[in-house]
């Protein structure tokens, strides 16, 4: 059992050795000679950037995607190397802070491709790498595959910025192979019009964990592998194809227990009403730590090995729940959110059915004052 930190009981423990695991699987899933820009935005998905990074990079990760500079930045400046994407939130402004830190920027459309040329062309240095997006059907951001012979040009004329990267965004691969099979196509439509024009780039770019399982004709030259790395599948039946192993666990300890009778309501608007006497526990996390409002009478955690329901609404610091049927449970007993405790297990995956949403969010909403425990730092034989 793992000793929680000082003060507050409620913490989450970051398996890097599972990290670790799960990247080995991108490997043999992409052969050894593609490329894997492992994703580690919104802060690794909640399970912290920086050990994420370092371990992945022992794993033998490429290089990094994140959503901003300042994800990046903060990469830097705790000493991860190696090529770091930034993927979304590309300013011009920020030219200065992409040359200091060896950054690269992903471009997407015509406006912003201009402003970054002007400016590092304007200041006589090196060329700056880039990554060029196309829409190959996602409908969001990129230049849209079927208007290559309009923005051609553009990427033809560039002069401070250098094509190291050519990549778009599958839509669903984890469920429409058909869409996925267009997007790879007109994706690779446009790569063959890019050469023809003297225009190439070695790295080739569109499948994202989804694809990876799903769609190996995605694969291209380099992944970005995402959500598999952290332990969840992008949909149930890929489990059958590889087998990951959950990375975060979140865990808390009773703050209290109380007899309640028959009758008794709990909680904010008393939406839980005792039908018997009962024994009522509170637990220190609430929606301000991320752990969401819809799971109110609808959710469940494990104490001692068994499923407890959660009892009445959530509130910001403290959740309620049902002990009544679990013998001998106490104050200080660990509590699991997400996890395993004995022969019983709460997935992301769950909680996210409960809370209507996906495990992507249920990760990523985990907030900064839940402290992380990162196990297993150093690899081992078994990694």
């Amino acid at each position: 059992m793992t000793n929680p930190p000082k003060g507050r009981p409620t913490y989450c423990t970051i398996d890097l050795a599972a990290l670790r695991w799960n990247f080995q699987q991108v490997r043999k899933l992409v052969g050894p000679r593609v490329k894997i820009l492992s994703i580690i935005k919104a802060n690794a998905y909640g399970h912290g950037a920086v050990e994420a990074a370092q371990a992945l990079a022992q794993a033998g990760s490429n290089g990094f995607g994140v959503a901003t500079v300042e994800e990046a930045i903060e990469l830097r400046e705790a000493g991860v190397r190696g090529g770091l994407v930034v993927l979304t939130a590309t300013a011009p402004a920020q030219v200065d802070e992409f040359q200091k830190h060896n950054l690269t920027p992903a471009i997407s459309d015509l406006k912003t491709l201009a402003a970054f040329d002007n400016l590092v062309f304007g200041k006589h240095g090196p060329a700056l790498g880039f990554h060029l997006k196309i829409d190959s059907g996602m409908g969001r951001l990129g230049l849209r595959y079927s208007d290559v012979d309009a923005w051609l040009p553009a990427i033809v004329s560039l002069r401070g910025l250098r094509l190291e990267g050519i990549f778009s965004q599958l839509a669903h691969a984890d469920g429409d192979a058909e869409f996925t099979q267009a997007q790879v196509k007109n994706f690779e439509t446009v790569v063959e019009r890019l050469r023809a024009a003297g225009v190439a780039a070695p790295l080739l770019h569109l499948a994202n964990s989804a694809g990876i399982i799903a769609a190996p004709g995605a694969h291209a030259t380099m992944v970005r592998p995402g959500i598999m790395l952290y332990g969840c599948y992008p949909a149930p039946e890929m489990a059958q194809t590889v087998t990951l192993k959950p990375v975060l666990a979140w865990k808390t300890r009773i703050a209290d227990v109380k007899e309640l009778p028959a009758g008794a309501s709990v909680g904010y608007g008393r939406t839980f009403t005792a039908k018997r006497n009962s024994r009522i526990a509170a637990l220190p996390v609430g929606y301000a730590d991320g752990y969401h409002r819809l799971l109110s009478n609808r959710g469940a955690v494990l104490v001692r090995g068994k499923r407890a329901p959660i009892a009445g609404r959530i509130s910001m610091d403290l959740t309620m729940i049902d002990v009544t049927d679990i013998a001998e449970v106490a104050q200080g007993d660990e509590v699991v959110l997400i996890g395993r405790q004995g022969e019983e297990t709460i997935s992301a995956d769950e909680v996210a059915g409960w809370a209507e949403t996906i495990s992507y969010e249920v990760l990523t909403s985990v907030s900064a004052r839940v402290p992380r425990v990162h196990l297993n730092s150093e690899p081992s034989k078994e990694d």
